[in-house]
Order: structure tokens, then sequence, then C-alpha cells
């Protein structure tokens, strides 16, 4: 048999940042991955706390502050002692990749300062950071520099192999992994003197494991962009005694786009490409099926989402026109959403995006309310009174249907008139194995199952609900920094 002092399970976020801390102890290091690439699944908005990039943007993020509101939106479904884990160790994830990854490729960490909000949900804290040379644009290849620095420090990586088992011995210690080449078939074992760290992700792309864990997803999205999270790792943790979460948590975005017609009942596509329209996030005129208004639109990403499970065919629809493409900025919009750099297309490019979705069928375009509604399947007679109402409550400059901000409240007057579809995309499932702050997994009570680690999105204990989008790349930095710490930690204990 093979032996290794430690296999990490998962070349991602997680997995590159745990075999590049536990390489740089001298550990004789593998890494397999079940897919043959990962550089395009290194996120390119990255979370952290006090950092360096934003030291020199004179940003000061208050821990006591963020610690309390991670866990009040959790309402303390949490093991606080991982958001602490979080928060005082992601500055020092996020410098060590600039200082020992980026610099010697001619980039650095550039610290978005911008986290607006007017109303307590939309509450936000400036962690977003981004990968660049020029404050320009993001370089998306530093999973690539990541991964070479591994290997320089000695981490060998092996794509197209998936984990099948742990092994473990007499004391139900973790001492290696049962593998399969998924080129052919064959299964081997590979000891570990150390233990193993899995960083496999969630179970999004297995439609069994959803229904038993977090069924409303099924609800909720149309798409998943996780057809690499089959829940291997979790399963096979759960075989050798480890607990996970009871209750679901899981990142969903607003911006599922769908074709008018679409029965979400019968829609989970499994996929990395998807009609995922970034417009879905802006706080545009929001109706259910019966062209009704049903919520304030100005809302966290999944908070959007959530509010389909009392709409009819968990749709949404939504209405703009010319003149609310034009005024994108001021809409505010954060993180993923923003308009431009270091966020998403500028309005241009936006507009021409739009057009192309009309092309596609996606985006309807109308020169009435009434031709709109007959496009979109909505009640003629309803989608234009509450197109009025709308109006009406944006030239008053208030929202007293649902309290949407003034500055989120603009008017819909003006041919052409837009419409679309929306359902949910699914980012990542992020409930999972229960940790503890040194990383390792623990079993149902709360002990260590030694040689057994887990971060990322395989490992619980962090999220619950819905995801925080305002705390910018918190997913990505969880991720990045519970890595790190496994890596340094494995072997220690």
């Amino acid at each position: 048999m093979e032996k290794y002092d430690v296999i990490v399970v998962g070349a991602s976020n997680a997995g590159g940042f745990a075999a590049a801390a536990a390489a740089e102890r001298g550990k004789k290091v593998l890494v397999i991955e079940k897919t043959g690439t990962v550089e395009h699944l290194y996120r390119h908005w990255l979370g952290g706390v006090n950092t360096r990039a934003q030291k020199r943007e004179g940003i000061k993020i208050n821990k006591n502050e963020l610690a309390q509101y991670l866990t009040a939106f959790t309402q303390d479904n949490v093991d606080q002692k991982l958001i602490w884990a979080w928060i005082n160790n992601s500055a020092e994830a996020m410098d060590w990749l600039e200082e020992k990854v980026l610099q010697p490729k001619g980039d650095h960490l550039y610290s978005e300062t911008d986290a607006h909000y007017e109303t307590l949900i939309n509450k936000a804290f400036p962690t977003e950071h981004h990968v660049t040379s020029d404050n320009k644009k993001d370089d998306k290849n530093y999973g690539n520099y990541l991964i070479e620095y591994a290997k320089k420090h000695g981490a060998e990586f092996r794509y197209k192999i998936k984990l099948e088992h742990l092994i473990t011995n007499k004391e139900n210690r973790v001492v290696g992994v049962k593998v399969k080449n998924t080129q052919t078939d064959e299964i081997t074992e590979i000891g570990a003197n150390d233990g193993v760290i899995l960083c496999t992700g969630g179970y999004g792309a297995n439609p069994a494991l959803v229904q038993k864990w977090n069924p409303t997803i099924l609800k909720k999205c149309c798409y998943t962009q996780s057809p690499r999270d089959d829940g291997s790792g979790i399963v096979a943790a759960m075989e050798v005694g480890a607990a996970k979460d009871d209750e679901a948590a899981s990142i969903i975005f607003d911006r599922g786009l769908i074709p008018v017609g679409t029965n979400t009942k019968d829609t989970y596509v499994i996929d990395w490409k998807n009609p995922q329209y970034n417009l879905g996030s802006f706080m545009f005129l929001k109706v259910n099926l019966k062209g009704e208004r049903f919520f304030n639109e100005s809302a966290p990403y999944q908070f959007d989402m959530n509010s389909l499970m009392h709409q009819p065919g968990n749709i949404e629809v939504l209405i703009w026109n010319e003149y609310n493409m034009d005024h994108l900025k001021d809409y505010h919009t954060l993180g993923c959403s923003r308009v431009g750099w270091p966020g998403n297309k500028e309005v241009p490019d936006r507009k021409i995006q739009n057009e192309q979705k009309v092309k596609d069928g996606l985006v309807q375009k109308a020169n009435s309310i009434k031709e709109l509604a007959i496009k979109l399947h909505l009640p003629k007679e309803t989608l234009v009174k509450t197109v009025k109402r709308y109006n009406e409550l944006a030239k008053e400059g208030s929202d007293d249907d649902f309290g949407k901000e003034k500055s989120r409240l603009l008017p819909i007057e003006g041919a052409p008139y837009y419409g679309g579809w929306f359902s949910g995309v699914l980012l990542a499932t992020l409930d999972g194995l229960h940790i503890n702050d040194h990383m390792q997994v623990l079993d149902e009570n709360c002990d260590p199952i030694e040689g057994l680690y887990a971060a990322g999105n395989c490992s619980g204990g962090f999220f619950w609900g819905s995801y925080e989008d305002r705390v910018p790349g918190l997913t990505c930095s969880h991720a990045q920094t519970f890595g790190r710490l496994a890596g340094k930690y494995i072997g220690e204990e």
C-alpha cells in the first residue's frame, strides 16, 4: 500500500489551502481530485477580516459586531467557536495568499471598501477582496498559482481519483482511503500516517441526498452550479461514525432565469453552464404568477428565494424597463451583483446582454405592460394595476406597501418593458460534518474521530438556513481559512 503523511480529498479552495499548509510543514502530501481540473473553482470573491489589504485601505472591521451579526443571522444554530475561528484566522490566510502566492506572480489583493446599506435586513460588512494586478480586473488564474506553490513544496496532485471509503484501524482511527480511478474503475487503497482532510464540497449534485437533507432546494432552485458536489465525502465520514448538521444550509442566488412556463417541480438542471442572469439580484419590481407584488424586493439574495415558498409555482417574475437599466448603479448592489469591477458588467455591456437574452427567448420585451403580461403568462389587468401602484409609490418616494428604501424604488414608466421568470440557482449546500475549531471531524458524542479532518462545504457548524451574502466572500474564505487551519493542525493532535 502506498503511504503518505496527509491525504487531502478535493483540490479546490479548501483542498488547495490545506495541501499547501501541510506541505509547508514538510509533510508528504497527496491530493486526490475526482474531476480533471479545479482551477476554475477557485473563487474570485474572497472574504477576510482586518487583512493587510484592508489596512492599506483604512478598513477596520469590528470583530464583535461581525460575530454577533453572523450568530444572529443563523439564530445561533452554529458553533460559535467556528465563527470566531474564521474571524480570527481569515486575515492570516489572506495575508499568506498575497505574500507567498500572489505577489511572486505580480498580483495583490484588492480590498473593496464599499459596504453600503440603509436597512437592517441589508446590513453589510466590507469583507470583500479580489486577486488582481491592476485594480481593473480579476486574475482568475490564481488557483493555478496556489497549486503550483503546493507542488513546489512537495504536494502531489492526482486527478480523476474518487474517494470511495475511508479506511480505519481497530480504534476507528482514520488511516487511509479507498479510491477509484474514474477512467479505469480500478480500486486501490492509500495509507495516511497523520490522517485525511476532507475537502469534498457539498451534495447539491446528488438529488437523492438533496431530497433527504434539504428538500426545499428542489422547490426554490431550477439550477445548480455544483455538478462536482455529490456528497461522497460527507457519506464516507458518516460511515465511520461522523455526525452531520441536523438542519440544512445552502447558498442560493436569485438569478435562475428560466423559460416562461417552466414547471419548477420537474426542473433541476445540474451543470456548470446555466442561464444565470445577474439582473435577478437587482431590486426591480418582482411579482408572482398572479401578477401581484408580494414582498420588499430589497433583501439578501436567498431571502428572495425563501419568499417563493409562499408563492404559486415557487416562481417570481421581474419587471423592468430601459430607465431601470440606465439607473442600475442607483440600486447600489454589492458583491458579485455590483455594477462594474470588482462586481459584474458595466451598464452598456448589461444592455447588450439583456438584448441577447431577449433573442434567446428568456427575457420578454414589449411596448406595453399588457403586451408584456401576455408574453409572461400573467393576468393582464392585475399586472397593469400592480405596475401602476408601484409607480405611484415611486413618485411618492415611500413604499407604504412593503417598505423598500426610496433609493431603490425606481419607477417603471415608458417602453420598452422587459420581464423574465426567475427561480433559484444553488451554488452549494453548506450543512456538513460536525467539526471542532481544529477542523477535526466529530462523532455523535462530539468527540474527535482521530485522523479525520474536514474543511469547506463538506464541513458544518458554520452556516444555517440562508447564506450571509452581505458579508461578501464569506463562503470562499470559510473554505480557504479552514483548509489552511486543517493543514496546519493535522498530525499535531
